[in-house]
């Protein structure tokens, strides 16, 4: 027997959530927690750890861990692996939970009691929320509390993890589990666990004598709607006429709060320069954060607008019918539909998309998966669109009511798409298996996006996105400023500082290389810092060309000053470059981790480079050709 020692009733105790894929464990975790959650990896893997903590009533603070969803804890998974290492007490990183919470599905118990019965064998301390009850009374599915209760010998308690009161009876169950645990050595069965048949058998029992079924219409809404969703010609259209819809969102809602933001950094600009005397600090606060970090600050509208409708998606239930939609042409290439949620998590970032690949079990599919995600379009890429996109395509209505603007952000994500699928065709040519596997995916019931989920996600974003503005981007934009300063120019200078100084040479360096596609120094020096992260291009740019107007304009004028500086074969090719552009080092050491090998990254920023140069070149050039320049 192995021992652990369990929370003081006086203490705080760490419980851990487990259960199934979709059945409602973060939006449980979600709701007991709020915002007071923080996400981070487990030592040694990148799979994401997430953890809150709230106050009950009793005035006793709980922490929450939310583990991977799993079947079983025979792990079969790295997701699930972590799941059954850490209610095991097998991971020296992590200390064993005071307690459990298994959630489970009430629509679908017989599935979640599986897990159920291995927790219970642990011996660990443990209260089984019986989840979605809502939707199983709707379904005249009738689960009587006290017949599992005293069935399975541990605290059972009902939730509906979406509304408001509907964790009560949770934090009822906690509080009195809490007074039973001790600081003592309580045991941790390391019994031999019994086999998959013998699980299934006590579950069927347990399932006979607590629950009931009553004229169930399992799904009736969710098959008239997927009679539509799912349909082989409607699906993939009503698919592809969503994400064009998204697309055009992006561009048409996002204007005014953009506007706003351009404002507030006009308007702080404007005061330091007021209230400064002129020298290196004044310019180090004007041109090098305001003009460097603000300008990539304007885009957070876009970028949560973007996010918004991918929670939507997700919280809905349609993300893995999309799976399941283009499980067939994903097939043609010789993917399976299942790397179609880790795709998908590209759009937001290629890091948690690659690391999404881990539930793709066919180790050729996985890394081939892991190799196109970052040609889908991150959200890091969204700022330098948006801006390029906003200086040099008109702001024009098609038909009345159709953004062009919008229509070529969407043209450049099915670029993105495209791509990938090409590669992933190369790829699967030249590593072999070009079979079609067969997919295997739960899709589970429609519902009503939570409005607090939502609004949780959302704001998870803000801090990601405003905490790399604020450390990465601002100290490379510190960086960059000092090397865009200095030396200063010579006497009699007929260019601006900045093209006597450390970045302007290495800009005109660099330009004898990017100068076949179009790209002057200024871009040169941009693509250097993009290198951390891609939206820092777009900071880069207002910090040069803030330095470049001598005083005159900040950095918040960035999109005329590039519409002025640039021709449109120039922004048509730097689109073209960050459609394929070579990943950021994060996702480069990512992958290393991932495939435990130096090979793979290397290949991958050899490939992407390879190609962004070529459509870049390509696209310089048949620009200028059809201009005429």
């Amino acid at each position: 027997m192995n021992t652990v020692n369990i929370a003081s009733p006086l203490t705080s105790p760490r419980i851990a959530l487990v259960g199934n894929p979709n059945c409602g464990k973060t939006a449980l975790f979600n709701r007991l927690t709020g915002a007071r959650q923080k996400v981070a990896n487990y030592a040694g893997v990148t799979i994401e750890r997430k953890e809150g903590k709230f106050r009950s009533e009793s005035g006793r603070l709980w922490h929450v861990l939310d583990l991977p969803g799993t079947y079983s804890l025979n792990a079969i998974t790295p997701d699930e692996k972590i799941t059954s290492d850490v209610v095991k007490g097998l991971r020296p990183d992590e200390a064993l939970p005071d307690a459990v919470v298994c959630v489970v599905d009430a629509t679908n118990l017989k599935r979640g009691l599986r897990i159920v019965l291995e927790l219970k064998s642990l011996s660990i301390p443990m209260v089984l929320a019986v989840n979605m009850m809502d939707v199983a009374k709707k379904r005249n599915i009738h689960i009587n509390i006290q017949t599992l209760q005293e069935m399975l010998g541990v605290p059972v308690v009902e939730t509906v993890a979406v509304a408001p009161k509907g964790v009560d009876s949770l934090l009822t169950g906690l509080e009195d589990l809490a007074g039973s645990l001790q600081t003592a050595a309580a045991p941790v069965s390391s019994a031999l666990p019994q086999s998959p048949e013998n699980i299934q058998r006590e579950a069927n029992a347990i399932l006979a004598r607590a629950v009931s079924y009553a004229d169930v219409k399992e799904g009736s809404l969710s098959q008239k709607i997927d009679s539509l969703v799912l349909h082989p010609l409607l699906g993939p259209v009503i698919f592809a006429v969503l994400m064009f819809l998204v697309f055009q969102a992006v561009f048409a809602w996002a204007q005014w709060p953009m506007d706003q933001i351009k404002d507030c950094m006009d308007k702080l600009g404007g005061l330091i320069e007021s209230v400064m005397s002129p020298g290196a600090l004044q310019g180090l606060l004007v041109k090098g954060v305001i003009g460097g970090a603000g300008s990539v600050l304007v885009f957070l509208p876009q970028i949560l607008i973007l996010f918004f409708f991918i929670l939507v998606m997700e919280d809905s239930g349609y993300l893995p019918r999309a799976a399941f939609l283009l499980d067939r042409i994903m097939g043609k290439v010789g993917l399976s539909g299942r790397a179609f949620i880790p795709l998908l998590s590209s759009f937001a970032c290629a890091i948690p998309g690659i690391m999404a690949t881990r539930t793709i079990q066919n180790p050729r599919d996985r890394l081939v998966t892991i190799m196109i995600a970052p040609l889908m379009t991150c959200s890091a890429r969204l700022p330098v669109y948006a801006l390029i996109i906003a200086a040099f395509i008109p702001e024009k209505m098609i038909w009345g009511w159709l953004s062009l603007q919008g229509l070529v952000l969407f043209v450049l994500y099915i670029a993105g798409i495209v791509a990938a699928m090409l590669v992933a065709f190369v790829l699967k040519k030249q590593w072999g298996g070009t079979q079609q596997q067969s997919l295997l995916l739960e899709l589970p019931d429609y519902r009503w996006p939570n409005s607090r989920n939502l609004l949780i996600g959302l704001w998870e974003r803000v801090k990601i996105f405003t905490t790399r503005v604020g450390t990465i981007i601002l100290s490379l934009m510190i960086l960059l400023w000092f090397l865009s300063s200095f030396p200063g120019a010579p006497e009699n200078a007929t260019h601006p500082a900045i093209y006597y100084s450390i970045a302007g040479l290495l800009g005109r360096a660099l330009e004898t290389v990017f100068a076949p596609i179009g790209f002057n120094w200024q871009i040169c020096i941009a693509l250097v810092p993009g290198l951390a992260a891609r939206e820092v291009a777009v900071a880069a740019l207002g910090t040069v060309y803030a330095l470049s107007q001598s005083g005159e304009e900040l950095a918040s004028s960035l999109q005329p000053l590039i519409a002025q500086s640039w021709s449109l074969p120039t922004a048509l090719s730097l689109l073209a470059w960050y459609v394929f552009a070579p990943q950021c080092i994060a996702t480069l050491s990512v992958v290393k981790r991932e495939t435990n090998t130096l090979r793979y990254p290397f290949l991958m920023a050899g490939y992407l480079f390879a190609l962004a140069y070529l459509a870049s070149f390509a696209t310089y050039h048949i620009a200028r050709l059809i201009m005429g320049t």
